[in-house]
């Protein structure tokens, strides 16, 4: 099982846990001089697409790649250079800006971050209303999901 370490950081068990993440290079933690207060990860905009085969093509053209998802279960990731875009047809009412906890923007996995734990009890400190947390007593994958002051969906979704 993943250990917590006692600062709030997570700390995978190997690179070889089942978890499809496993074979991404490694680096062993986020950038400490990028500026910020709450390491929340890899960012990316998921969208929520009337047509994903229109919405890849689109994307495409201005220069992004597909990078990984399943187009038959309705959704696609797409990348150009450090900006990620997800795509996702019937799963969200809703663009969402989503945060992946324990990676990159360069799709790193990080040997040491800030588990989604930590970043519930961050959050609740600061006074901000969850609409979904892990479940207590929980370890690794879990996600937050909250909404902006404008309406909008915000996803912190840790995958191991």
């Amino acid at each position: 099982m993943p250990e917590q370490a006692p600062d709030g950081e997570h700390e995978p068990e190997t690179e070889s846990e089942s978890d499809g993440l496993a074979g991404l290079p490694t680096v062993p933690a986020a950038d400490g001089s990028l500026p910020g207060t709450l390491e929340l990860g890899a960012f990316s905009l998921s969208l929520a697409v009337a047509d994903l085969d229109a919405s890849r093509r689109f994307y495409e053209a201005l220069g992004f790649a597909v990078t990984g998802g399943d187009a038959d279960q309705g959704w696609l990731i797409l990348k150009n250079g450090e900006s990620t875009l997800g795509l996702f047809h019937g799963m969200f009412e809703r663009n969402v800006v989503t945060f992946n906890p324990g990676l990159t923007p360069r799709l790193e996995r990080l040997e040491s971050f800030t588990d989604i734990r930590e970043i519930e009890r961050r959050l609740r400190d600061a006074g901000l209303e969850l609409e979904t947390a892990p479940e207590p007593g929980t370890e690794g994958a879990a996600s937050i999901t909250l909404v902006d002051p404008d309406g909008n969906p915000v996803l912190i979704d840790q995958f191991f």
